[in-house]
């Protein structure tokens, strides 16, 4: 039933999830129920299909139905459900958090190392080569606002801005005129760099902006090309090095500041769907970054991951303030222990390592591989999310949650670590997740270890 509508509410200046450049512009036209659903969406500026649909979505698909076994629950009852199966289970896993806000993040961690379980979020099935190349060489970063002021140089390595990140070119990197910038566009040299499949179906953003130069790469042929680059940044290129690498190398040393925006497909990831890969994702970032490192001896440079969901960055962040690690984080030594591949969620499911699961939003799950998502249809799920729209199996329990940055206020992270507040805009009749986690966490019963969770 269609609840009565009330009359129309414009907010401004606020910060959306849809992706990762949470962007805080953001000016929405609501028309919201008078009860807790029912709301509408009825103007979203600026235009981007991905921030509307998000806000769309979450506006007029809430499901505020537990279940329990398919059947309709009580909230009570269902977070009894969900503390029976983890209090029963001898090896939990946690999975997700790119959705939650960093309140949500905490707590899962602390109920994660109480159950003595291991709590991975979407990292691993994303840029988790990319986290494990800057640990082992570092990264010269920057935030987006620097970027947008000084950048002339601006490099896409194996992404598609305009299909990933809609505003990325308007806000951050191709458009924008900035303090040092004054031109916009104009005062910027806009390089694309991929295999021919990707580079052909890519594009820089929807006002069908041109890069100046593309460089096409043989599928795999990241690796060669940085190691190319790398030798003649050095003054001792190889000879057979292909004429488009000399004309980004003199590009690179002649800018004032450069940038490479790098993707999926140059780490190689599981969330590349389709995209042929060797597994060498970690080394290609690893090329890279030694690049942007050595570049920094002649000019100014950095580089950026494309993340891609609104909060995977605070969860990375949240993970590594509270355990020292940003994914794949094992709690059975009751001290946390840290193996991507070994306690990346997916390999966990795969060999059957675990017998029970969390998923704190199920956005990914349907990337698990085929084996990995048979052994998670066959032992106790409880799936924390906003709505079932995201759900490719049924779990043993579904807890609807209200929606950070539209029901209720939290703070998430950027794709440059810049945390930002999103607000409440309308109601809900639905706990956030973090209130969900912790009735959990307050319904199980635990073994008389102590928890070692930082504050």
């Amino acid at each position: 039933m269609t609840s009565e509508l009330t009359p129309v509410a414009t907010h401004r200046n606020v910060v959306c999830p849809g992706c990762a450049c949470v962007c805080d512009d953001v000016q929405l036209t609501i028309q919201s129920g008078t009860d807790s659903a029912g709301a509408k969406l009825v103007d979203f500026q600026p235009n981007c299909d991905r921030g509307a649909d998000w806000f769309r979505m979450n506006l007029e698909s809430e499901d505020a139905f537990c279940r329990h076994r398919g059947a309709t629950s009580s909230y009570d009852d269902a977070i009894a459900a969900a503390a029976e199966i983890l209090d029963g289970s001898d090896a939990p896993l946690i999975y997700g958090l790119s959705r939650s806000a960093t309140a949500a993040q905490r707590v899962a961690v602390e109920l994660t190392e109480r159950l003595g379980g291991v709590i991975d979020s979407t990292a691993s099935l994303c840029h988790g080569p990319s986290i494990m190349a800057i640990q082992e060489v570092g990264e010269v970063t920057s935030s987006m606002g620097e970027i947008r002021h000084r950048a002339d140089l601006v490099i896409f390595w194996g992404c598609s801005p305009a299909d990933s990140h809609p505003r990325h070119s308007e806000r951050y990197s191709v458009q924008p005129k900035g303090q040092f910038i004054p031109e916009g566009r104009a005062g910027r040299k806009i390089v694309m760099v991929g295999d021919e499949a990707l580079v052909n179906a890519a594009s820089i953003d929807d006002a069908g902006t041109e890069p100046d130069l593309t460089i096409l790469l043989p599928t795999g042929g990241d690796l060669d090309a940085l190691r190319y680059l790398q030798t003649a940044l050095e003054g001792r290129p190889l000879p057979n090095t292909p004429e488009p690498l000399l004309q980004l190398i003199d590009l690179m040393k002649d800018c004032n500041y450069g940038v490479i925006f790098f993707g999926l497909e140059l780490a190689e990831t599981r969330m590349a769907v389709g995209r042929p890969g060797s597994g060498i994702g970690h080394l290609n970032v690893t090329a890279l970054l030694q690049l942007v490192a050595k570049l920094n001896e002649v000019t100014r440079f950095a580089a950026r991951r494309m993340r891609l969901q609104g909060d995977v960055s605070g969860a990375d962040n949240v993970l590594s303030w509270q355990s020292g690690y940003p994914f794949a984080v094992d709690y059975s030594r009751e001290y946390p222990r840290y193996s991507p591949g070994e306690y990346s969620a997916s390999d966990l499911l795969e060999r059957g390592d675990v017998d029970a699961c969390l998923l704190i939003g199920a956005e990914t799950a349907n990337c698990f591989s085929t084996v990995a998502k048979r052994h998670l249809e066959s032992i106790p799920t409880i799936v924390l999310d906003y709505s079932a729209a995201h759900q490719c199996f049924e779990p043993t329990v579904f807890l609807p949650s209200a929606v950070y940055g539209l029901h209720t206020e939290g703070v998430i992270y950027r794709m440059d670590n810049v945390p930002l507040v999103a607000r409440k805009m309308t109601k809900s009749s639905l706990p956030n997740d973090e209130q969900i986690l912790k009735r959990i966490l307050e319904a199980c019963h635990f073994d008389s270890a102590a928890c070692h969770c930082h504050a």
